[in-house]
């Protein structure tokens, strides 16, 4: 578990309203303030799993449940990445 501390307020009873407890409403918090920074890339994704609360394993898998990709290229990135791919797999073939 994280071991800072962020104090946050929200209105009387949202917790029945989202129909979590406090406690749940907490990690649930914690996780969608992971998976954002991990998506928008501020964190890295073992600070996002460490923030969560979970193994880094178990924050990779939760990214593919709420969508996040794993993979923070930008579209020149990725393209340049597929290249160098594609090339040593070529160099494989010969």
């Amino acid at each position: 578990m994280p071991t800072g501390n962020v104090c946050y307020a929200f209105p009387p009873g949202f917790e029945k309203a989202v129909q979590m407890t406090r406690e749940e409403l907490d990690r649930h918090i914690r996780l969608m303030a992971a998976l954002k920074m991990f998506e928008l890339g501020k964190i890295s994704s073992g600070k996002a799993a460490e923030l969560a609360g979970m193994s880094h394993a178990e924050f990779l898998e939760t990214c593919g449940v709420y969508h996040v990709s794993v993979f923070n290229y930008s579209a020149e990135d990725a393209k340049e990445e597929l290249r160098k791919d594609v090339a040593q797999c070529q160099s494989l073939a010969r």
